[in-house]
């Protein structure tokens, strides 16, 4: 791994030192990553590659008005700190408010548990995923169009601020999903499975009952009835728990997306109740060995853990510096940016529901007529409104899980349906397939998790 940015501190110290006195706020991020990318389409190769990126950016504030600059030529730095600190000047008209952190100077690296992708060859990467290919295209006639998809990313990252903070983080990243598309006629049906990983490469190494998992219910799903479209009391497993909470709650707890928006801050006000005593969400990236987790954000913050509903009420948001300040509140930690090209922005990290007391095999009692639904297929939030597709569902009958059906879509609203959850599991799961999108940054690794739920009332 290339050293270049590294040997650059005392050049971060002394501009910062020459500029801080023309803004309010100056922070300088410098990165360096290396990855590889391979996509399998059927029998073609879409993309095989192995990538070094060196740059950074600038961040200037001056009386509430921002500057960003981003380069990838260290030699540019100066030029780029006088571009952002001019925009700064030029659309700066109110206060710069911005929480306040700790001024730290560290060096920390989130450890590897196993093999280091950079110790394997493209080489074998790719034969990774064309054993998979081969599992999907093979596991039977119907299937007609295979995807598999692995990358890897190993970041290096310097902030360096105005106030003194000066920290040095590293981490590696590693996602793999899986497609199969099965036709029978017109009807078309797809099987998707996505995992990722900071901790080895080795979790990616024995991947094959997921793959045949992606394939099989693509086959099956050709001979299931649709579901009777309807209200229904719904349960649905962790994952599909943990991909509600973060599309359809967490983006909500986001303080940009509040601040900026004086009804949602109505609707989401400290201490409103949105569901039982029971219901406890959380967002952090302290908790260690998931794909949301750090040390510190892109702003400097060291990692939290952030309680967002309490015993039903919420009780907490996500923050950057400047929407805590604005707002009042702490900063959270939880300003991040996809690469040095976009400026940090208030994304999740680690999303979840704490399991419950009910035993799982108890949610299906008493429910005469209902769906079972598990896995994800996809979705979509606007606003408070969620749509989210099960990878594979089943009708519950007289409180028993009775025939499989198919092409499941759950909605509805989010703060209704937290109202609606009538049981919680005591059953848990961390799903670390996570790319989150937000503001044109897609792809930012994320954790969700949580138990399985009951919810009355689901269309």
């Amino acid at each position: 791994m290339p050293t270049v940015l590294f040997d650059t501190k005392n050049l971060l110290t002394d501009l910062i030192a020459r500029y801080r006195s023309r803004v309010d706020y100056l922070a300088i991020r410098l990165e360096e990553s290396e990855g590889s990318s391979i996509i399998l389409r059927g029998d073609k190769i879409e993309t095989l590659s192995e990538g070094l990126s060196i740059g950074g950016q600038v961040r200037a504030c001056y009386k509430g008005g921002w500057g960003f600059a981003s380069f990838n030529q260290l030699s540019t730095l100066s030029d780029r700190i006088e571009e952002a600190v001019t925009a700064a000047r030029i659309v700066g008209d109110e206060e710069t408010v911005l929480a306040p952190i700790p001024i730290i100077q560290d060096v920390r690296q989130l450890p590897l548990l196993g093999i280091d992708p950079r110790q394997i060859s493209l080489t074998d990467k790719k034969a990774l995923c064309d054993r998979y290919n081969q599992i999907l295209k093979g596991y039977d006639p119907c299937i007609t169009t295979t995807s598999v998809r692995y990358g890897d990313s190993t970041q290096r990252v310097i902030i360096a601020t105005s106030e003194g903070t000066l920290i040095e983080q590293s981490w590696v990243d590693m996602e793999m999903r899986f497609s199969a598309t099965a036709r029978n006629g017109d009807l078309v049906q797809t099987g998707r499975e996505t995992t990722g990983s900071r901790k080895a490469y080795d979790d990616l190494k024995n991947l094959d009952e997921q793959v045949c998992s992606a394939a099989q219910r693509a086959v099956n799903a050709l001979s299931l009835p649709p579901v009777k479209g309807g209200t229904y009391t719904v349960v649905i497993d962790p994952i599909l728990t943990g991909l509600f909470v973060h599309e359809a709650f967490g983006h909500l707890s986001e303080a940009d997306m509040t601040y900026e928006n004086p009804d949602l801050l109505e609707v989401m006000s400290m201490g409103r109740q949105f569901g039982s005593e029971e219901l406890q969400i959380f967002d952090g990236a302290a908790p260690e060995g998931h794909r949301g987790s750090y040390f510190y954000d892109d702003e400097g913050t060291p990692a939290t853990t952030t309680q967002l509903i309490k015993d039903g009420v919420l009780v907490g948001r996500l923050h950057s510096r400047e929407t805590a300040g604005k707002l009042g509140e702490t900063a959270t930690g939880n300003a991040r940016c996809l690469n040095y090209h976009y400026p940090p922005i208030v994304r999740m990290t680690n999303t979840w529901i704490e399991p419950g007391k009910t035993p799982v095999a108890d949610l299906l009692g008493g429910i005469k007529e209902g769906v079972y639904a598990r896995n994800w297929l996809g979705g979509m939030t606007n606003g408070e409104m969620f749509t989210f597709s099960a990878g594979e569902a089943w009708m519950i009958r007289d409180g028993n899980i009775a025939e499989p059906v198919r092409d499941v879509t759950l909605s509805g609203n989010v703060f209704k349906t937290l109202g609606d959850i009538e049981a919680i599991g005591n059953d848990f799961y961390w799903d670390e397939s996570g790319g989150c999108g937000k503001a044109g940054q897609s792809g930012l690794p994320v954790g969700c998790g949580g138990p399985s739920l009951r919810i009355n009332n689901v269309v």
